[in-house]
């Protein structure tokens, strides 16, 4: 690889420049450890909680190596037998009936809007088509899910934005159910808040919404786009709340690399979506697919997620001996925390430069690790976070 400069270069010359990078370049990686341009990191992130099982696990890159030797590509107007094979692993593994394959988590959203909308339209006809999501929620960055996107932040330059939304306070229950007049038609839930905070939805409001959505023949949607496929130690986040779900999104983690997304839903809602009414040219493309198939057979295996879950609490049990550190929230390995005087995108910045890729979300540090990360990449990467942690305090370094 190339010198840094060499790299860093050539992308702000010739890339869109709408990202704010870290000063880093990858050139390979494995399990949770990663390198590039002479230097070594351990991986908090996993690409933004995508590398579920790590940087080039074997079994993953088998199958995808073996697929790309049969079939790289084929229409969705043909059957294509990995795609099938996929989609029974997927609707065994999470209880749904059928799927929907697309390239990612914004798209799968669309995805589930226009589920609800048809299904609310073929049986109540026009007018019942708006769909309830939460403050401080993000479902992606096309123009309708930017507008089902609860924060204020993201609301500018991109007008109009499509209509047909409500927010609603996310553990306020009362707010839920002053926004669900006759018009809604669904109401749109991430069981976690990311890109929020990290901020968990409680119990009680769950229930409760589930229950106002049968009550009203709403369809009760989770955008899993970041918590699914085991990141919260159960196979979707909305299993924690022991509620059933009409409809979930995916992404992220489920093609262990590739670009993926998927639409799930429940008996009685496969049929809405029929032929002509939803379509993407390279979802649920063979090689994607046979990755995915690896990343949902490893997850679903016995005894996976209580390491998954094991992990975690290694994980919170350390990370609340560094000094400064208040409340650990989240589920699963989806971990956000508060170092108090210090601003997290400092810390981040620090850790990157110490050997640590460690995300932020608004105020938090979040950690978003391989599911198959161990134990000695665990410790390696506190006692990088523990490090940085003590010199931006010993330079008085604070928000």
């Amino acid at each position: 690889m190339a010198d840094f400069k060499t790299v860093k270069d050539r992308v702000n010359k010739y890339v869109i420049n709408s990202y704010s990078r870290f000063d880093v370049g990858l050139e390979s990686g494995k399990g949770a450890q990663a390198q590039g341009c002479g230097k070594s990191y351990i991986d908090f992130g996993s690409g933004i909680g995508v590398n579920a099982l790590g940087y080039c696990d074997d079994g993953w890159v088998k199958a995808v190596s073996e697929q790309a030797a049969k079939l790289s590509h084929c229409s969705n107007l043909y059957y294509a037998p990995v795609q099938g094979e996929l989609a029974e692993l997927l609707c065994n593994a999470s209880g749904f009936a059928s799927a929907f394959f697309c390239n990612s988590g914004a798209e799968a959203n669309e995805g589930a809007i226009k589920l609800a909308r048809k299904y609310s339209f073929d049986k109540y006809g026009k007018g019942r088509a708006t769909v309830v999501t939460l403050k401080n929620s993000f479902h992606g960055r096309t123009v309708t899910t930017l507008a089902a996107t609860g924060q204020e932040v993201f609301h500018n330059y991109f007008f109009p934005f499509t209509e047909g939304f409500k927010l609603a306070e996310a553990n306020n229950f009362e707010s839920i159910k002053a926004a669900c007049t006759d018009d809604v038609c669904a109401v749109l839930l991430e069981s976690v808040q990311g890109e929020g905070g990290v901020l968990p939805l409680e119990q009680d409001f769950v229930t409760k919404v589930a229950e106002l959505c049968r009550e009203k023949d709403m369809l009760l949607m989770f955008d899993e786009v970041q918590t699914g496929i085991g990141r919260t130690g159960k196979f979707f986040g909305y299993e924690h709340f022991g509620v059933k779900a009409d409809v979930v999104s995916c992404a992220k983690a489920l093609g262990g690399g590739l670009p993926m997304g998927a639409v799930l839903c429940r008996e009685g809602l496969q049929n809405v979506l029929n032929a002509g009414t939803h379509a993407t040219t390279f979802g649920g493309n063979p090689i994607v697919c046979a990755g995915a198939v690896e990343v949902v057979k490893r997850v679903s295996q016995n005894g996976f997620l209580d390491n998954v879950n094991e992990k975690a609490r290694y994980i919170r049990a350390h990370l609340s001996k560094i000094d400064g550190i208040g409340e650990i929230r989240g589920m699963g390995l989806m971990i956000g925390f508060e170092i108090e005087g210090l601003e997290a995108k400092k810390v981040a910045a620090l850790a990157v430069e110490n050997g640590l890729l460690i995300l932020t979300a608004k105020t938090a540090l979040r950690m978003l690790p391989p599911l198959t990360i161990t134990k000695d990449e665990i410790d390696r990467g506190l006692a990088i976070l523990n490090k940085t942690v003590k010199e931006l305090k010993g330079k008085g370094v604070n928000a």
